[in-house]
């Protein structure tokens, strides 16, 4: 399986980043996910500002990839997170799955991403029209991650 990690704060290409993974011949499914930056509800968000630890941060991407290729026998995996202050519908984050079947790609996918939200050190901040603030985890997310370890 191939692993490709980044965290950077200039831009992705989704489709550049496609065509790379759906290179290996032993693929029959390639699943992509790209989050963007979104108001909320209610509006008044400007942008988030995203930290994180360097080295450490790949660390723990490569590891939630390498979990996600074991359980569901991936091809391929790529996982690229931004960091610094992004902007209302910038991409922040993609994760790519390569598999032999569609399903083992789309949960494989599904989990790396719950994972990011809870188990990758990173630390966002709001910009909001009213200031700016550190974000907790959501509760949703810790559910949505728990899932995964009662699957097994």
């Amino acid at each position: 399986m191939s692993i490709y990690v980044r965290v950077q704060s200039e831009d992705f290409d989704l489709a550049a980043e496609y065509q790379r993974l759906a290179q290996n011949h032993h693929c029959g499914a390639v699943v992509t996910f790209t989050g963007l930056v979104r108001d909320f509800a209610e509006g008044g968000l400007c942008g988030l500002e995203l930290e994180h630890y360097p080295g450490m941060t790949e660390k723990a991407l490569t590891a939630i990839a390498e979990e996600a290729g074991e359980r569901w026998n991936l091809k391929g995996v790529t996982v690229i997170h931004r960091v610094g202050y992004l902007a209302l519908n910038e991409q922040i984050v993609m994760v790519a799955v390569a598999s032999g079947h569609r399903q083992a790609a789309f949960s494989g996918a599904s989990f790396i991403m719950d994972y990011l939200k809870t188990q990758a050190p990173f630390w966002k901040k709001e910009h909001t029209e009213s200031g700016e603030h550190w974000v907790e985890a959501k509760e949703s997310d810790q559910q949505a991650a728990k899932q995964w370890s009662q699957q097994q």
